[in-house]
């Protein structure tokens, strides 16, 4: 019983951390499991003034019948994708606008990675 008890213990405190490690954060999951690095895409204390910038630049509005959630792939045409600008931060991504919602995408896939709030 005691040698249950020390494996038990030692395999705790293995699993743990290995576990918390391999979760990500995932939101708003359409068409499978999406993975975002949060800090790949826009920090939250610069989402106001990434907003007001997208309205500023009269980015087009693109309609899709589907919800706008993490994990959407756009399709192929009649979207265009654009730079983040650096001052919002480093980021892989592209943004646009989708039913109204400012979206950060991966250029190679389409695939919606966050939505600003």
């Amino acid at each position: 019983m005691r040698n249950h008890l020390i494996v038990a213990a030692l395999m705790a405190a293995v699993v743990t951390p290995v576990a918390a490690q391999a979760q990500g954060y995932t939101t708003g999951v359409s068409r499978g499991a999406v993975v975002v690095d949060e800090d790949a895409g826009i920090a939250v204390e610069q989402r106001p003034a990434f907003r007001e910038y997208v309205i500023r630049e009269r980015v087009p509005n693109y309609a899709i019948p589907d919800r706008v959630v993490v994990g959407t792939v756009l399709p192929e045409t009649g979207v265009t994708y654009y730079d983040v600008p650096q001052t919002f931060g480093a980021t892989p991504y592209r943004y646009t606008v989708v039913n109204g919602e400012t979206v950060l995408v991966e250029p190679r896939t389409r695939r919606i990675v966050q939505v600003i709030e």
